[in-house]
């Protein structure tokens, strides 16, 4: 599987999609519209000048997931060894005719389920309370950002303590986990509905939404009509200390890398470096200071971070910049998970038609071909997890080169 793959979205026929090295040589993209996801808390911009990520802050998923995982292996956590990947296999791979009868009322007998997760509680609890109402079964929910949810669910793994019935967060985190055996293969009549890109072969994490870094900018001092269509057109002299980019986003070098390939990149990035940007951590922190007028432009801003901030009525705004890079993420069951039921019955719910338009009414971009979101009309490339996490290491060192460690 290639690291990217090429996407458009048409306005009627649901999304097309290719492999992006078997088609990239004769499609260029073109840009068209817009998309949104939030990540994390909300953070004072004091403190944050520093153009080195800073320790105590959350690090991107090279920096912390694969380190982590490594970290706790050799201090002698067996978590393979501790996971039984096949505890739950006959609930979760059940595929009989009484499958949605059976797990309903088996849920309903558990009575509860817990829920980690990165998505913000503004989704996260509509949804989970949606689900409830449903089906009457409890939700506790617990909800940090990415890099602590794999943290906390590596931790009780290694204490053997199984509590965790779902994981929700970003697809390289839940990649990280799968390889380790926290999380279990599992079926859903909806999975048929998610694209290639969102379902790995070893199905032990579906992708449930989608993540698009786009350009944001400040209303009040940049007209959209100003923007470049491509990313090489903030080399103009004119970008010059007004551009910001996100600490830890070697996900987007890594797409760019992709599509234009290494040399065009770095020569991309080496140009870039030197128009000044503000390099900060936190995608919530770079669209609060976009908003604040402290920096015009980002240029790996999270759509949905834009427009939460826009409906509150802040002078933000975004757009697509050709190329467009999409990232999934996913849900996952866990391989132990004390009521696999209710984690079934959740995550049937979550990539249900119902679910995915929940997600749509709530500004994030649903993975279902069956609910389209009128804010994405625009080619982008999507990002494989799987890939991703093979190749942290050469992505994480290239970015700390060109970006970091200016």
């Amino acid at each position: 599987m290639g690291l990217v793959f090429f996407v458009r979205h048409g306005n009627s026929s649901g999304a097309f999609f290719v492999f992006l090295h078997a088609e990239l040589g004769s499609k260029s993209l073109q840009p068209a519209l817009i998309r949104p996801y939030n990540r994390s808390q909300r953070q004072s911009a004091a403190g944050h000048r520093a153009p080195r990520a800073r320790e105590e802050e959350p690090v991107g998923w090279q920096g912390s997931i694969i380190r982590c995982l490594f970290a706790a292996l050799a201090l002698g956590a067996p978590f393979a060894l501790a996971q039984s990947p096949d505890k739950n296999a006959a609930v979760y791979l059940y595929e009989g005719g009484d499958r949605s009868q059976r797990l309903v009322e088996r849920a309903r007998q558990e009575g509860a389920l817990v829920v980690y997760t990165s998505l913000a509680t503004s989704e996260s609890v509509p949804l989970t309370q949606a689900f409830e109402k449903k089906y009457g079964v409890k939700v506790q929910l617990w909800r940090s950002l990415s890099d602590q949810v794999v943290r906390r669910a590596l931790n009780e793994a290694k204490a053997r303590r199984h509590t965790v019935d779902v994981i929700e967060t970003n697809g390289p985190e839940l990649e990280a986990l799968a390889r380790e055996r926290l999380t279990a293969r599992f079926f859903s009549p909806h999975i048929a509905d998610i694209p290639a890109w969102g379902v790995p072969a070893h199905r032990m994490w579906i992708s449930d939404r989608v993540d698009f870094f786009v350009v944001a900018f400040n209303t009040a001092k940049v007209r959209r009509e100003e923007l470049p269509a491509t990313y090489e057109g903030f080399l103009d002299p004119r970008w010059k200390g007004r551009i910001g980019l996100e600490a830890t986003d070697q996900e987007w070098l890594a797409g760019l890398a992709r599509h234009w390939g290494e040399k065009r990149t770095v020569d991309f990035f080496r140009g870039l470096v030197a128009m000044k940007p503000d390099v900060r951590k936190g995608h919530v922190l770079l669209s609060e200071m976009v908003s604040a007028g402290e920096v015009p432009v980002s240029l790996t801003n999270y759509a949905s971070n834009a427009d939460s901030m826009k409906r509150r009525e802040k002078p933000i705004d975004w757009k697509p910049v050709e190329p467009v890079i999409g990232r999934p993420q996913a849900i996952g069951l866990a391989a132990n998970a004390p009521h696999p039921n209710a984690a079934l019955l959740f995550a049937d719910f979550v990539l249900s038609p119902e679910g995915q338009q929940l997600f749509n009414s709530m500004g994030r971009f649903p993975s279902s071909r069956k609910v389209k979101s009128e804010l994405v009309a625009f080619p982008y490339l999507m990002l494989d997890p799987v890939a991703l996490i093979d190749e942290d290491e050469k992505w994480l060192k290239l970015w700390n080169e060109l970006v970091t460690a200016k």
